[in-house]
């Protein structure tokens, strides 16, 4: 797409590319109302169908790497739409040439949130219990969890929207499930968690709660526009997290966790804790290591160091027998 299909033409909508899952159009909804902020442009949605929302498949199964955001992308790519909006934990950690992220604004929630029966925490579920989740990364970790309490739970693999993962519950056929908090948030459901879970026990999938505003490489007024929306310490935050999962050459339905920790000194960032974990599905074994380093001021440098910072724990990890743990690596 060139620049001027993309830029001119300011009487036009901004067409922005989007899945049709409720929780996808709520999240573009609200970036959309951002965009038209600072473009005086209107935006309007283009509900997009990917692999993954067609797919009856488990996304274990399918492989989980761009099965929601290839659709998308082509779409870019042919000009149909100008920009699009992910989930960052969907995208693989390998960026197109052609296509730029703009944007990462401001991080919701990064952790797991629990749908209990009865109102149950995760330590109140009873031996044996059902607990829906399609992510071998939630599998492991949970069955850790439960085995450290001394007793076990049955991980059922779902798929679906949040009413269909939170029917499950209400109806009686699971005692739990696990969903992203901020999913929840963002339809507007958060009450409806009975806990969040701590990321002590549950690592949340690297990206987890931010967004990826996307479009291409050539539309750079455009791209200058939508980086208004970018929240500095949420891309550095994420890009640790995405360096530690690319450099494990894991992809986005592999079992790892990941998540960085900005602590501020007199409101300004300077350090970073960036935690991993990868385990067997079954929670037998995990490798869990976290790792602690500066954030300088500069943005450029403190993208570089926020990448060191995942490649080394990313070489402990590996150190330490985490690719034998990992159902998929990434070729």
């Amino acid at each position: 797409m060139s620049e001027s299909t993309a830029t001119t033409g300011a009487d036009r909508p901004l067409r922005l590319g989007t899945r049709r899952s409720a929780l996808a159009m709520a999240q573009s909804g609200q970036v959309a109302e951002r965009v038209g902020e600072v473009t005086g442009r209107a935006v309007e949605l283009v509900e997009i169908t990917t692999y993954g929302d067609v797919s009856r498949e488990h996304l274990a199964q399918i492989g989980g790497t761009g099965v929601f955001v290839s659709a998308l992308r082509d779409a870019l790519l042919a000009g149909e739409i100008d920009f699009a909006v992910h989930s960052l934990k969907d995208l693989p950690t390998a960026q197109p040439d052609d296509l730029v992220i703009a944007a990462v604004p401001a991080r919701v929630d990064p952790r797991d949130a629990l749908v209990a029966r009865d109102g149950l925490t995760f330590a109140e579920l009873p031996d044996g219990a059902r607990v829906g989740t399609g992510s071998p990364r939630r599998q492991a970790q949970l069955n850790a969890w439960a085995r450290s309490l001394g007793r076990r739970i049955e991980v059922v693999p779902i798929r679906g929207n949040v009413d269909t993962r939170i029917g499950y519950v209400r109806s009686g056929e699971l005692d739990a499930v696990i969903l992203a908090a901020a999913g929840l948030t963002r339809v507007g459901r958060i009450d409806e968690a009975t806990e969040l879970l701590d990321p002590h026990e549950i690592l949340p999938a690297p990206g987890q709660g931010a967004l990826a505003v996307e479009c291409a490489a050539t539309s750079t007024a455009l791209a200058a526009q939508l980086a208004r929306l970018d929240d500095r310490n949420t891309r550095v935050a994420v890009t640790a997290e995405r360096t530690l999962l690319a450099a494990l050459e894991a992809g986005c339905s592999a079992p790892v966790g990941a998540l960085a920790d900005l602590r501020t000194n007199e409101q300004a960032v300077t350090e970073m804790r960036l935690r991993g974990v990868v385990g067997t599905t079954d929670g037998t074994t995990l490798v869990q290591l976290s790792t602690t380093g500066p954030v300088p001021a500069s943005a450029d440098d403190a993208t570089a160091q926020s990448q060191q910072l995942g490649r080394d724990l990313a070489d402990a990890m590996l150190a330490k027998g985490a690719a034998g743990l990992m159902g998929e690596r990434a070729r």
